[in-house]
């Protein structure tokens, strides 16, 4: 059964891209990048499809040119999940996007030049009503705070941020939020516990090139992990050389580890060992594999033997406890009935999603009757 977080979240305030809530009490948002050529409107928007069936709340999409802008126009109109134009280098690009209904401008004020450059995003952003994300990297600091510092540091991408922060205090802008990424998972930890006692505004978590698949999600949940049990973040990407989709996946699952949200089934399984009375690694690929389209949270427990079983299953929405001759099904706490291992699968798909059904009429109930 889903606890509260005891996580104490960092007091922030909150911001609007497009109809997601950022920053304050609104759930923390997953955001992905897409990965395919901008230009190429259909396979961009098949991509963020993709993310947003996945649950991503917010997609980043990159506008390197002016091209791709006149192309971003045609992609936020064939989709319905905010997206953020990730604008480099010409500040020109930002004020086309702004033009198209983007959703928020990131942009990196390592590269995007001078300040009046900078002052004719924000009046594009003040316009539209568009937040704007100050996206400070390791790998792009100002040449300026480079020479200073020798080497990216902690209070250099801190510098950074508070530069470009009193460019936008300046004119009077504070629709935005913050990220400071880096590769290097204490860096980038120091950096944001240094800015989280700066500023109010809403923070973009991620460890930026972390990495391929496996070492990138052990990365990012550990660097993530960390700063989130602090009570820090509004938003957060997981940074991946992978499919963006698994970042979405890794995003939640990190979210679920803390109680932070509760999207999806939240599975408890042991890894296995010989006491197992059916393949419990087999039957957690399958099981993962075909209930990806569930959303409403649930936890199920799949243990192989009786040894922890029985306690995990109780605390669960629905368990199964491995047992000879047939395992036993837990529902709600409670030992229901048994399951033979033939149809093992099958039948928990089966009981799975009607107990996701339940859930879902109870919850409409009590929605009717308040």
């Amino acid at each position: 059964m889903f606890m509260e977080s005891p996580i104490k979240r960092r007091k922030s305030r909150q911001i609007m891209v497009g109809n997601v809530p950022v920053g304050g009490d609104a759930p923390i948002a997953v955001q992905s990048m897409t990965n395919t050529e901008t230009c190429d409107v259909s396979a961009t928007v098949g991509q963020i499809e993709r993310l947003q069936n996945a649950g991503a709340d917010i997609v980043r999409v990159s506008v390197p040119s002016l091209d791709a802008a006149e192309a971003f126009r045609e992609i936020k109109q064939k989709t319905s999940v905010p997206l953020v134009a990730d604008i480099h280098f010409d500040y020109k690009i930002a004020l086309k996007v702004a033009e198209y209904g983007v959703d928020c401008l990131r942009i990196n004020p390592g590269n995007i030049g001078r300040e009046d450059r900078v002052a004719a995003v924000i009046d594009a952003a003040k316009y539209h009503n568009i937040p704007i994300r100050i996206g400070v990297n390791a790998g792009s600091l100002e040449k300026d705070l480079q020479k200073k510092y020798g080497e990216p540091t902690p209070a250099a991408l801190v510098e950074s941020a508070m530069r470009h922060i009193d460019i936008l205090n300046r004119h009077n802008f504070d629709n935005f939020k913050i990220s400071l990424k880096a590769s290097d998972v204490f860096m980038t930890v120091a950096a944001y516990r240094q800015i989280a006692n700066q500023i109010d505004q809403p923070l973009h978590l991620g460890i930026t090139e972390a990495g391929g698949f496996r070492s990138g999600a052990v990365k990012s949940a550990v660097g993530l992990g960390i700063l989130l049990m602090d009570g820090i973040g509004d938003t957060i990407r997981i940074s991946l050389a992978a499919d963006p989709v698994e970042e979405v996946k890794v995003g939640y699952d990190l979210l679920k580890s803390l109680r932070l949200r509760t999207k999806g089934i939240n599975f408890i399984a042991c890894p296995s060992c010989s006491r197992q009375n059916f393949d419990v690694v087999n039957t957690m690929n399958e099981l993962e594999g075909r209930l990806e389209d569930i959303n409403t949270p649930l936890d199920v427990a799949i243990i192989g033997c009786v040894v922890n079983g029985p306690g995990e299953a109780k605390e669960a929405d629905l368990g199964l406890t491995g047992g000879t001759p047939n395992n036993l099904v837990y529902v709600s706490g409670v030992p229901d009935h048994k399951l033979n291992n033939e149809t093992l699968v099958d039948d928990l798909e089966r009981l799975i999603r009607d107990k996701v059904l339940e859930k879902e009429k109870n919850q409409e109930a009590i929605i009717a009757r308040s």
